[in-house]
């Protein structure tokens, strides 16, 4: 049996990461939480997931700044990160400078659906 691919979800909107664990579990991954940036780096760097999503908008640290902490530590610095936010990504300069790491992809919320969600993971976890 193979095991199950560990997706660390880090966004503050409650109703949002609720559904984003819903169906990553019935796609058979293994979703855990975080509410806020500061709890997300903490979570990613001692779990150590397969892909992190993103919110760029939260309390106690910024997606932004959660993202290049990340990317400081050895294993982070290539994990998959899909950012989700309501900013512009044709005219935001966070977005640009989250685009300048490796391995981050860029989805507007108000753009995608959730299976549009898995769709990405999927693609980009070659499953």
């Amino acid at each position: 049996m193979k095991d199950k691919q560990t997706i660390l979800i880090i966004e503050d909107e409650k109703s949002l990461r609720g559904a984003l664990v819903d169906i990553l579990r019935l796609k058979d991954f293994a979703p855990i939480e975080a509410r806020n940036g500061k709890e997300g780096l903490r979570m990613a760097l001692s779990k150590h997931p397969q892909l992190i999503l993103l919110d760029l908008i939260m309390p106690e640290m910024d997606g932004m700044t959660t993202l290049k902490k990340i990317r400081e530590d050895s294993w982070g610095k290539d994990v998959p990160i899909i950012i989700l936010t309501n900013l512009s990504a044709t005219n935001d300069q966070a977005v640009t400078d989250a685009l300048t790491h490796t391995s981050t992809y860029f989805l507007i919320k108000s753009d995608w659906k959730l299976r549009d969600i898995v769709n990405k993971i999927e693609e980009i976890l070659g499953n």
